[in-house]
């Protein structure tokens, strides 16, 4: 029966001498998915705040891009106002209306669609050769005393 006992004991005290080991890893895969856990945490705040320093500074850009319209345009109404009221020189109005239809011109010509540029001269008669033509430009002499 003592025998028996031991035994018993023994297998008592190597089952907690496992369960001891297996405890510990099992600690140490928790400890570091904890450890995960938390660096992923971090970097998700960290990712918040560059979000919100961007956006900031985007609304802080716009901010300063719309005051800076606002401004050009008041200096741009003053200096009209005042070369209205200051200059009566008829040469100098006139001057100025053909350089302000000028300038709408260009605008309606740069509004239309452009065409995009040729490879090739385009053809003034539809039967003739094209320029692409391995004899397009030689005359028939200079061909015969060629060949």
């Amino acid at each position: 029966m003592t025998n028996l006992i031991l035994a018993a004991l023994a297998a008592l005290v190597v089952g907690i001498v496992i369960g001891v080991l297996v405890g510990r890893s099992g600690q140490g895969q928790t400890l570091r998915q904890r450890r995960a856990e938390q660096q992923i945490e971090e970097l998700r705040s960290e990712f918040t705040r560059y979000q919100a320093q961007v956006n900031e500074h985007f609304m802080e850009s716009a901010h300063l891009l719309r005051r800076f319209n606002d401004a050009y345009r008041d200096v741009n109404q003053h200096m009209a106002r005042g070369a209205n009221r200051l200059c009566n020189d008829e040469d100098w109005m006139e001057e100025l209306q053909q350089e302000t239809s000028k300038k709408r011109l260009e605008e309606v010509r740069e509004d239309a669609p452009a065409e995009p540029p040729r490879d090739y001269a385009p053809k003034t008669d539809p039967e003739a050769k094209g320029t692409l033509a391995e004899d397009f430009g030689l005359d028939k002499e200079k061909k015969a005393s060629q060949a």
